[in-house]
């Protein structure tokens, strides 16, 4: 492999003055998955994959299946996603952007260890499958994760033929869903390097909406990598998911993303960096979850920072 960092996460990560942590933690990056993640990956019920569609837009988007539905080649140089074992939401736009775009991420999470394996490259749509050609491939630490147990009450989940919403200023309604929101997923990219999709999290209300379409969102410390902003910091468009558990919902945003250094942060919510970004919605759509899965809450991150407010 080249570097394993384009120009805009090594440019972030001397703005923060993290480039000795990004270039050790940087040796994980390989262009295989690790043996001891593929037994871990094939475990998984969920995966969050993000696309881009053909307007450029990106989207991050929650696949439920049954154990076994992600299949990473025993080499670790592609990974499958077996469609007839998963839950296939036909109004998440993922399914046409493949098509258009065919560099993807995906980011393999088990909430319930806090466990996550992140795998990047070129995919296709075959007969019953999206195959994956493994570009890139790394573990992430567990910080920030909540835990919950997913569990699947039935082989195959099925969707209600109109249960999608869409809209493009947020609603009072959608509004809520994300002031509540303890996680969420983002899908940024980058021209050459490909679409990357990453986990946030924090105690509930650390999404703040400033109005109907806008977000404020703290970046809080990591693993110096900066793969998120660094592709922000080259290419603005990002999408994000947001799971609602315990209503049965998904919602999916895309828009464009503008980071924030070096801001002033009395409250503590940024944990001390005083780094945020301001997200700017373009385009909502919210599905259900499949009638298939079932989720359980466990516990909060104990990294989350707590606001002083």
């Amino acid at each position: 492999m080249h570097s394993p960092y384009h120009e805009g996460e090594l440019a972030a990560q001397r703005r923060a003055h993290e480039s000795n942590f990004a270039e050790r933690n940087g040796l994980v990056i390989k262009d295989t998955i690790m043996g001891g993640a593929i037994s871990f990956i094939r475990q998984q019920s969920m995966a969050v994959l993000g696309s881009r569609d053909k307007e450029g837009r990106l989207w991050a988007s929650l696949v439920f299946g049954n154990r076994g539905f992600l299949d990473p080649a025993n080499d670790g140089r592609s990974l499958r996603v077996l469609l007839r074992e998963a839950d296939r939401q036909t109004a998440d736009p993922l399914w046409a952007n493949i098509a258009v775009h065919p560099r993807i991420g995906i980011l393999v999470i088990d909430l319930g260890s806090r466990r996550r394996m992140r795998v990047n490259g070129r995919a296709s749509i075959e007969a019953d499958q999206v195959l994956l050609e493994v570009e890139e491939a790394y573990p992430n630490c567990p910080k920030y994760i909540q835990r919950r147990h997913l569990h699947r009450l039935a082989s195959v989940g099925s969707f209600e033929p109109g249960d999608a919403r869409h809209g493009v200023a947020l609603d009072p309604e959608r509004t809520s869903l994300i002031r509540r929101a303890d996680t969420f997923f983002v899908a940024t990219a980058h021209v050459n390097r490909g679409t990357d999709v990453s986990h946030r999290g924090g105690n509930p209300g650390f999404v703040k909406v400033l109005n109907e379409k806008t977000l404020r969102i703290p970046d809080y410390r990591g693993n110096s990598m900066f793969n998120t902003l660094g592709n922000l910091a080259l290419n603005p468009n990002a999408g994000l998911v947001f799971p609602d558990f315990e209503n049965h919902r998904i919602l999916q945003v895309t828009g464009a993303a503008e980071v924030l250094w070096d801001q002033p942060d009395a409250a503590g919510e940024s944990g001390g960096t005083g780094r945020f970004w301001d997200f700017h919605t373009q385009h909502w759509l919210e599905t259900q979850l499949p009638s298939s899965m079932a989720s359980e809450f466990l516990d909060y991150s104990p990294y989350n920072p707590a606001s002083r407010e």
